[in-house]
């Protein structure tokens, strides 16, 4: 019997084997990255907006502006901002939801969203000295 040549085949299919498995894993990895940064951006922008929700302080917008300006320095979208401008001195809730976009080779392209949140209570405010 004649079997030269069968280790090749058998070397070249692990081979081809081991590159898909690496691609799987490094599109995975992206995806991991991406949900973490829109994680990242959405508690950032919740937490910048909370407080301007009460008063400016120092923002440039309002509070949905401002979630969104985070959220974009985070490297994300701002799809959702749950910001009500409020003057009492009442605890109030931020909610926001990011998404950033990953791209992958052999799963294609993956929006993948977040939401943050983040709490603001203005009647514990200390007058500056």
């Amino acid at each position: 019997m004649r079997e030269r040549g069968a280790a090749s085949v058998v070397i070249l299919s692990l081979v081809v084997l081991g590159l898909v498995l690496s691609v799987a894993i490094i599109d995975v990895a992206n995806v991991v990255v991406a949900r973490m940064q829109a994680q990242a951006a959405a508690d950032a922008a919740a937490l910048a907006a909370a407080p301007v929700t009460f008063a400016r302080f120092g923002a440039s917008g309002s509070a949905a502006e401002e979630a969104a300006r985070f959220a974009a320095e985070n490297g994300a979208l701002l799809t959702r901002c749950r910001c009500v401008q409020d003057p009492s001195s009442r605890r109030r809730s931020v909610a926001v939801s990011t998404e950033v976009v990953a791209s992958t080779v052999l799963f294609g392209t993956w929006q993948v969203s977040a939401t943050g949140r983040a709490e603001f209570d203005p009647s514990r405010l200390r007058p500056l000295e």
